[in-house]
């Protein structure tokens, strides 16, 4: 098992990657401080990280924090909900790390009509 910080990546029964959370760094009785949540993703700011199964890198860029924290879906989160997205923060790289099943969905919004700098 390997581990780091409050995380760690451990094996299902199936073989399958899990990343495993122990830290609950985000607390809140009512709400979550999300401009919080966004400093702390701020320090992957520039990182690339290599995906195990695809050996894909990927960049963290700058508008990162901001879209994991202050996005749409973000704000109608409560409760546990809530509370689970701001703690999954602190595993962020390995959730890139050991992700599986990659697919591309294209997103129509507006505000994405310009791809990321690095793919």
């Amino acid at each position: 098992m390997k581990r780091k910080g409050g995380v760690s990546i451990a094996e299902n029964w199936q073989g399958r990657k899990i990343v495993v959370i122990y830290e609950i760094r985000f607390k809140g009785k009512r709400r979550i401080d999300w401009n919080d949540v966004e400093q702390y993703l701020k320090q992957y700011i520039g990182e690339y990280r290599e995906n195990a199964e695809t050996g894909d890198f990927i960049h963290i860029g700058k508008d990162f924090p901001n879209e994991y924290s202050g996005s749409q879906d973000t704000a109608r989160l409560k409760g546990t909900l809530a509370k689970a997205k701001a703690n999954a923060a602190q595993a962020v790289t390995w959730f890139i790390e050991t992700a599986v099943n990659k697919r591309y969905q294209e997103n129509l919004a507006d505000k994405h009509a310009v791809n990321a700098k690095y793919g």
